[in-house]
């Protein structure tokens, strides 16, 4: 199964590390992840939030279930791709279980 990873990426300094650790984790389930940080560090300086959710829009909807990494209750892109994952009938894993 192909795997959205959501997580708190603006004002963190640690994401790259929180989504490669969720990556491997994925793939030792027998998933595909999908990882938007590596996305997010090519994009051009001056990318604006709102592109970077059409990207994520983009990529979710190759997938069939997005794994929320935990802390994304207190970031607003992830709630935009909970929101989007639950209207779009994608299923909504949380890491570490429950919300």
């Amino acid at each position: 199964m192909k795997v959205y990873i959501s997580g708190p990426i603006t004002g963190t300094d640690d994401y790259m590390e929180r989504f490669a650790r969720a990556e491997r984790f994925l793939y030792a389930a027998g998933h595909t992840a999908v990882n938007p940080a590596k996305v997010v560090a090519q994009l051009p300086k001056g990318t604006t939030h709102e592109e970077c959710m059409k990207m994520s829009a983009a990529m979710m909807d190759m997938c069939e279930a997005v794994f929320m990494l935990e802390g994304w209750q207190e970031s607003k892109g992830c709630g935009m791709e909970f929101e989007y994952a639950y209207g779009h009938g994608i299923t909504i894993a949380f890491e570490g279980g429950r919300a």
